[in-house]
């Protein structure tokens, strides 16, 4: 049987707590990984494999994470990720929300925008399988 939205978010929370050091209280579902709950690069593959781990799933970095669009000139100009790169990232990442990011979409930005309510999406569609 496949773990309710609840028990989603409770071992995603505590594996967020575990690789990040922070206070349970501290993430919410709202919560950006990188701007409130201080992730770093190294910090997403902690995570990663807790997540791997907890869940019995397999988590392809460039899924989760799609680096290679914003390092990718066909989807990048002058800083900011262009309309045909923010559809790939939509495409890539349905899982995340990304309103927000589409207004003003600076590649220093993107690192803000994962939340740990998208992370939540993430699992529940990787177990669903």
């Amino acid at each position: 049987m496949a773990p309710s939205d609840s028990e989603i978010f409770d071992k995603v929370r505590q594996a967020l707590i575990d690789a990040l050091g922070v206070e349970d209280d501290e993430v919410t579902a709202e919560a950006t990984l990188v701007g409130d709950l201080g992730a770093e690069s190294i910090d997403f593959l902690d995570i990663v494999f807790r997540l791997e781990k907890t869940f019995g799933i397999d988590i392809p970095r460039a899924e989760l994470f799609p680096e290679d669009i914003l390092t990718n000139s066909n989807f990048v100009h002058n800083g900011r990720v262009t309309e045909t790169g923010v559809a790939e990232l939509k495409k890539r990442m349905p899982f995340a929300d990304l309103s927000n990011f589409e207004e003003n979409p600076l590649v220093q930005e993107f690192g803000n925008l994962l939340t740990v309510k998208d992370m939540c999406r993430y699992v529940r569609g990787k177990v669903a399988g």
